[in-house]
């Protein structure tokens, strides 16, 4: 497996390209505002996309759902209860002033358990509501595409709507920390890190800092 972050846009939102480098098969994960570097990497990667999965439906990671779904006819996957967040896609969009077009319907519901393949690759999705209310985290082969619930040395935030502190913490504790100590995170933003790592030093898990919703 070849993961490819691609850091973009005015949220510096990470992008990710997954890759089955057997089969040339690949998923695109939460496409951000920049879709020309995005669909550029893609086109330089030279594989197959044959997913788009989205975490959730902050607009910093659907702004470039339009175009590559164009470009790769790949089916959008979507946690139901962020539904409504995607819907209101040119709403989030005139919040931050940023133009934002309605989406079309995504094409498949994430579900929790669900097994999501990439050539030969698998990938388990866990719901983690907190950040949003249809979070979802995509756990394989010693990573986690963790969206905007787990950073390096932070969580997400819980003051949009649907957001939610103790639910978050829960989730992370619940779906998250049950994982190796290995196990790299992919985070929406930042730098990666690892379970472990935050396990042991992330003041919002270690009792360190108690964040307000």
């Amino acid at each position: 497996m070849k993961v490819v972050p691609i850091p973009n846009g005015v949220f510096v939102e990470n992008t990710y390209l997954v890759i089955d480098e057997e089969t040339g098969q690949g998923a695109v994960v939460d496409p951000g505002e920049d879709t020309e570097l995005v669909a550029g990497a893609l086109r330089d990667a030279g594989v197959t996309i044959v997913a788009i999965w989205l975490t959730h439906a902050h607009l910093d990671h659907l702004l470039g759902v339009s175009r590559i779904r164009e470009e790769t006819d790949a089916p959008v996957y979507l946690h139901p209860a962020d539904r409504p967040l995607y819907d209101a896609a040119p709403q989030q969009g005139a919040a931050f002033r940023i133009p934002a077009a309605t989406l079309a319907p995504p094409d498949r519901p994430f579900n929790h358990g669900d097994t999501l393949r990439v050539g030969d690759l698998s990938f388990e999705v866990r719901h983690v509501p907190g950040h949003s209310p249809g979070h979802v985290a995509l756990v394989g082969h010693g990573v986690v595409f963790a969206g905007d619930v787990l950073f390096q040395g932070s969580v997400g935030r819980t003051d949009l709507p649907g957001g939610d502190y103790d639910t978050l913490l829960a989730s992370i504790r619940r779906e998250l920390l049950v994982l190796p100590d290995s196990t790299i995170v992919y985070a929406g933003h930042g730098p990666q890190t690892t379970i472990g790592a935050e396990r042991r030093s992330n003041p919002f898990l270690t009792g360190a800092v108690r964040a307000v919703s």
